[in-house]
C-alpha cells in the first residue's frame, strides 16, 4: 500500500505543471511573461529587461527532490542567462541555477568553465562567488548544448547538496552545497540581467 501511495504522489507532483498554462498561474517579478505553444507543450517566455527577473509558479512548493525542465536561451554575448530559482523566500532571496548559452561554443578557456552557475541571492551573487571561490560554483558542460536550441536540465536537490545534469548526462555538470539556509519554498523560472528566455516541460518530483 505504501508503495502504491508513493507512486501516486510522485505522479501527481511530477505532472502538476500540466495544469499551469495561464499567465495568472504565475507571480512575475521584473519581467513580462507570455505563453505560446510549440505543438507539443506550453512554452513560457520571459522578455529581456535590466536586472534579474523571476516568474514564480503560484501554489507550487519545492524544498527537496528533482527539478526537470527544457530551456532555450541564445548565443548573444552577455544577453542570455536562463535557469530556475527555488527555495524562494521573496522576489530577491532564493537559490538559483542558471546557464550562459553564449559561452557554450566559446573557444576561450576561461569562458568554457562558465557554462552553468549556482547563486544564492542576495548574499552570494555570481561576481562575489567568482572572486572569492573561483571555479567552485560555476563549471563547464562536457558536451555543451546548441546555444540557440532547447536543452534538458535536471537539478537534484538533496538537503544542502545540489547536482545539475544536462541532456541526460549521467555525470553532473555542477555539484555544490547550499551557501545559505533558506526557509522559502517558492519555485519559478529565472532570467538574469538583460536576458529573456523560454522554458517548457517542467517536472517536479519529491
Amino acid at each position: 500500500m505504501k508503495i502504491i501511495l508513493a507512486a501516486a504522489l510522485f505522479l501527481i507532483i511530477s505532472n502538476c505543471f500540466g495544469q499551469v498554462k495561464k499567465i495568472d498561474d504565475f507571480a512575475v517579478y521584473n519581467r513580462v511573461l507570455t505563453i505560446n505553444n510549440d505543438g507539443r507543450a506550453s512554452v513560457i517566455h520571459l522578455n529581456e529587461s535590466a536586472n534579474n527577473g523571476v516568474a514564480w509558479i503560484k501554489g507550487m512548493k519545492f524544498t527537496n527532490g528533482n527539478i526537470e525542465f527544457d530551456v532555450m536561451g541564445k548565443d548573444v554575448l552577455q544577453q542570455s542567462f536562463v535557469g530556475v530559482a527555488f527555495h524562494g523566500v521573496n522576489d530577491t532571496t532564493y537559490d538559483a541555477i542558471y546557464f550562459r548559452p553564449f559561452n557554450f561554443r566559446s573557444a576561450d578557456p576561461e569562458k568554457k568553465v562558465h557554462h552553468v552557475q549556482y547563486i544564492s541571492d542576495p548574499k552570494f551573487e555570481w561576481m562575489k562567488l567568482r572572486a572569492e571561490f573561483p571555479g567552485k560554483y560555476e563549471k563547464g558542460i562536457t558536451v555543451p548544448p546548441d546555444p540557440n536550441g532547447w536543452f534538458h536540465v535536471r537539478i537534484a536537490v538533496k538537503g544542502k547538496k545540489f547536482s545539475v545534469f544536462v541532456n541526460g548526462d549521467a555525470k553532473p555538470s555542477l555539484e555544490v552545497e547550499q551557501l545559505v539556509k533558506l526557509t522559502g519554498d517558492m519555485i519559478g523560472f529565472w532570467a538574469g540581467n538583460g536576458s529573456g528566455g523560454d522554458w517548457k516541460n517542467l517536472r517536479i518530483s519529491n
